[in-house]
């Protein structure tokens, strides 16, 4: 393990979350225990704890709040996977890898989660959420009308993320770093969480082709990777 407190980490994400106030509740846990200083993981959890105080706060529908705690399942089982040295998508492990890179800026750790979160799972998250509740996940359903009326309040978070974190990981600012904010500039949630629903249609239409499917969803987090990888490039 990386950090003394991955311990606590790891018993904080024993278990799903089974409401959206569960995934606020382990959330902020987890951001009493992360070190801001030495942890770049400590900046997408924190970023994912104000949309998803945002999401609830909003008064979500059944399928929203749902989708927020399958959703966030997929993150605390990827971080299980990294904590117990288990299996998890490529497009995580790039950003655990990095946790205690101090030649990374707060925002670069904090678009790398985003990115993994919604480019490779939230796909999988929609499918999961709209198979249980008996829905198609299409685009003319009132699902995908609330879907996207969240676009607003997370691209507000995103760009206030971009402005506020633009400083190393321990804080400091560093020199020359109009690359990083090229690159977090042009990244749109609005447009990753469209990607994301029409990935999820696909990947329903072919639900009944197993392996196929798992060759989707590995495709999927192999873009996410590679994304990721750019939005960690150091300063």
């Amino acid at each position: 393990m990386q950090f003394s407190y991955d311990s606590q980490l790891a018993a904080l994400i024993g278990t799903d979350a089974t409401s959206i106030d569960g995934v606020v509740t382990v959330l902020q846990a987890m951001d009493a225990v992360l070190d801001g200083t030495r942890d770049g993981l400590k900046w997408f959890n924190t970023l994912y704890l104000q949309v998803t105080l945002a999401v609830r706060d909003s008064g979500p529908a059944r399928f929203i709040a749902d989708l927020d705690f399958q959703f966030a399942d997929l993150y605390f089982a990827a971080l299980r996977g990294w904590l117990g040295d288990g299996e998890l998508p490529e497009s995580w492990r790039i950003l655990f890898a990095q946790r205690a890179n101090a030649r990374l800026m707060r925002v670069q750790f904090a678009l790398a989660g985003v990115n993994a979160h919604i480019n490779r799972d939230l796909a999988v998250a929609v499918v999961k959420t709209c198979g249980g509740a008996g829905i198609a996940v299409r685009h003319e359903t009132a699902e995908y009308q609330q879907y996207t009326a969240l676009n607003g309040i997370l691209d507000g978070l995103i760009e206030r993320a971009k402005r506020e974190l633009l400083v190393s990981l321990p804080g400091d600012v560093l020199p020359g770093t109009d690359q990083v904010e090229q690159v977090v500039a042009g990244w749109s949630v609005a447009a990753a969480r469209e990607a994301a629903w029409v990935h999820a249609e696909i990947l329903e239409a072919i639900a009944g082709e197993s392996v196929l499917a798992g060759r989707f969803v590995s495709a999927l987090d192999g873009t996410a990777a590679l994304a990721g990888k750019a939005l960690l490039l150091e300063v």
